[in-house]
């Protein structure tokens, strides 16, 4: 699989795939040849999402914060006669809270989404492809790893987790065949962060956010050549080393003019 341009006769499974980079990852895949598993949450979403693939789609709805979420998609490959060798595990979810205000059963959903789901999904995804010597998948991790800001220490930590785990894995099972990917995407104009479309687009205009559609592109791209990680733009690659060494009072200053700020709104 050399050619992003032809992904005939391959088989995708997208995780979050009802809108946002998800629904870019099923777009491009389908549109190269890829038979699409669109899998989420909500079944309306998918409906409507389908609607804008050109290509061969499946609709999956599934709950990854489920127990039994392993069983249904098997299952449905099963009835399906589906065989995945290319998995996006792209769905997650963001809050910018205090761990102190936030809702325990939000913690546990950024813990079974972003820890146990991602987790499950790659170690059934890359048992079953050691046995044809192939595979591609991409885990999304963000910017945030690298960032232990205030507000965000659900999201930065479970996102640092994906990271760090699918760098392991990239390399247990580099000798199988199969390439594992990790993407830490900085600056995508998305409405996971609640900024609204005017802002949206205002600032992939002047080049401080991309568009899901460039970065679902180049992680694919990056993915196909079992690169081990993508990080988006240069000013992101360039700036993890600062954010790295910030110190303690503009942590602070984070926490005072945004965080405490918001709440007392």
């Amino acid at each position: 699989m050399s050619s992003f341009s032809d992904l005939s006769s391959h088989t995708a499974l997208v995780t979050g795939a009802a809108g946002g980079i998800g629904l870019e990852f099923a777009k491009l895949l389908a549109k190269q040849g890829a038979d699409v598993i669109m899998l989420d949450v909500s079944e309306e979403r998918l409906t409507q999402a389908r609607k804008q693939i050109d290509g061969n789609a499946y609709l999956l709805k599934c709950d990854l914060t489920s127990p039994s979420f392993i069983t249904e998609i098997e299952n449905f490959c099963t009835t399906h006669s589906l065989n995945p060798d290319i998995l996006i595990n792209n769905a997650g979810i963001f809050s910018f809270k205090p761990i102190a205000d936030t809702a325990i059963s939000k913690i546990e959903t950024f813990i079974a989404l972003h820890v146990s789901a991602v987790t499950l999904l790659s170690q059934w995804f890359v048992s079953r492809r050691k046995e044809f010597g192939s595979g591609w998948m991409l885990n999304m991790s963000s910017m945030s790893c690298w960032m232990p800001m205030p507000g965000l220490a659900m999201y930065s930590s479970t996102k640092s987790y994906i990271r760090v785990f699918t760098r392991a894995l990239h390399y247990e099972v580099k000798d199988s065949g199969i390439g594992v990917t990790v993407a830490c995407p900085g600056g995508i104009a998305t409405d996971l962060f609640g900024l609204p479309k005017k802002w949206q687009k205002f600032a992939v205009s002047i080049g401080v956010l991309q568009t899901p559609e460039t970065f679902a592109g180049n992680a694919l791209k990056r993915m196909l050549k079992k690169k081990k990680q993508y990080i988006n733009g240069w000013l992101n690659r360039f700036s993890i080393f600062f954010v790295g060494i910030l110190p303690t009072n503009v942590r602070m200053m984070v926490k005072h003019r945004l965080l405490d700020r918001g709440i007392s709104r």
